[in-house]
């Protein structure tokens, strides 16, 4: 995983807590389902805008590990509404050449949304342009542990020595290894929390909130996102001398 930086640059990478189905379906004065359905309905549109601006990889939050907590009714309609999601958008992904992964423990997942999804990875494997990431049964914390397993029994095999242990070791065995780290973090429907949300990851990210519910987040609603954003002086570290000198130095 890479640092994507610059002042002046827009991001590369952008990861979104979808929140607000349920607020906006209250709002509505509808069932919590409906609004996770007219939440799925947002994220073909917002795919499309991020190709529209350039945007080459994009992380939804979609379904976190601690989820499987809420109602089991509910939790039956996110997983058929995933699975519809993907039987419905695989056709558009391949058509706008469109990369989808997966982040998070999807052995866990149900087994027709994860014969969806693995249907889906398969024919869009071989495209490196635009990249789409569903985190799905994921957790930051629970990435950790895995990369963590992964890494001592690499150790206890002898095929890794503790001592080259160094922060580009440990996020190649990260979910996102194939992924740079998220330039910017939106979260929608006004929470100021990461969730458990690529924590590691987003160590240099910015992160933009909105009030706006996931279901009304729009094109214009991610271009005020990337506006906010490039006004962000990213240092990694430096002084704000040291980023006008090196910007200085490109023109």
């Amino acid at each position: 995983m890479t640092e994507n930086a610059s002042k002046y640059n827009g991001p590369d990478h952008i990861g979104i807590i979808m929140d607000g189905n349920g607020r906006w379906a209250q709002s509505q004065g509808l069932s919590r389902i409906k609004g996770h359905r007219q939440g799925v309905e947002t994220c073909p549109r917002i795919i499309e805008a991020c190709q529209e601006l350039d945007i080459h990889y994009l992380t939804l939050y979609a379904f976190s590990a601690e989820n499987w907590k809420r109602p089991e009714s509910e939790v039956n309609a996110l997983m058929e509404l995933l699975e519809l999601f993907l039987m419905k958008e695989t056709e558009t992904l391949v058509k706008q050449r469109v990369r989808l992964h997966t982040i998070g423990r999807e052995e866990d997942l149900p087994d027709r949304p994860r014969a969806a999804l693995k249907k889906a990875m398969d024919v869009t494997r071989e495209f490196d342009e635009w990249h789409l990431a569903l985190a799905l049964n994921y957790s930051s914390r629970n990435e950790i542990v895995d990369a963590t397993k992964a890494i001592a029994a690499k150790a206890a095999a002898g095929k890794l020595d503790p001592k080259d242990l160094n922060w580009e070791a440990i996020s190649n065995h990260l979910y996102t290894r194939e992924m740079p780290d998220p330039d910017l973090i939106v979260r929608t429907s006004g929470e100021t929390r990461l969730s458990n949300f690529l924590l590691m990851q987003s160590a240099y990210a910015e992160f933009y909130f909105t009030g706006t519910c996931w279901p009304d987040f729009t094109k214009a609603h991610l271009e005020e996102a990337i506006s906010y954003y490039n006004n962000r002086e990213r240092r990694f570290g430096r002084t704000g001398e040291q980023i006008e000198f090196e910007s200085s130095l490109s023109f």
